[in-house]
């Protein structure tokens, strides 16, 4: 009978109804553990330079690599803060310098000032305006390359594409 095909067909359309919800909702609680985490080693970061026009501007602090591109003005070719992209400068950003010296990963030696004003700039500047695109090898892995297990990717609770100013 009728019956049966139309439930059968009311089954269907309910079943194709659900699936997407279901796969967004999938994607939306997956932990962001399993996300696709990017590796940048150094000669890879350093492309992301602001100097080729229309190329995405990359900048790590922490061994998290941001998308700076939004602030082409501060970050861009010629631009103020340009001698910080292309490479993690969480010295530099932990100093507020943009001596060559200081522009490294290597924290040594920073005061407990300094480490602090880093905490600060990297979680409500960074975190909170510029999409992360991955992190360092050195965040991700060992010193002799293996992966490290203790590895987490940094969540972006606050982060929303807003204007600079």
């Amino acid at each position: 009978g009728g019956m049966a095909g139309g439930a059968a067909r009311l089954l269907l359309a309910a079943l194709l109804g659900a699936l997407p919800a279901a796969a967004e909702r999938e994607l939306r609680f997956r932990p962001p553990a399993e996300a696709p985490v990017r590796l940048f080693t150094e000669p890879e970061l350093a492309r992301y330079d602001g100097q080729q026009e229309g190329q995405p501007i990359y900048l790590a602090v922490k061994g998290v690599v941001f998308d700076v591109t939004s602030g082409k003005e501060f970050y861009g070719k010629g631009a103020p803060y340009n001698a910080l992209v292309g490479k993690d400068s969480t010295r530099g950003v932990a100093k507020m310098s943009l001596d060559p010296a200081d522009l490294t990963h290597d924290i040594t030696g920073l005061t407990e000032e300094e480490l602090k004003s880093l905490d600060d700039i990297f979680n409500n500047v960074y975190k909170a305006k510029y999409p992360i695109v991955g992190y360092t090898s050195r965040r991700i892995l060992n010193e002799d390359g293996s992966p490290n297990l203790d590895f987490k990717p940094e969540d972006q609770p606050h982060f929303n594409i807003k204007d600079e100013f």
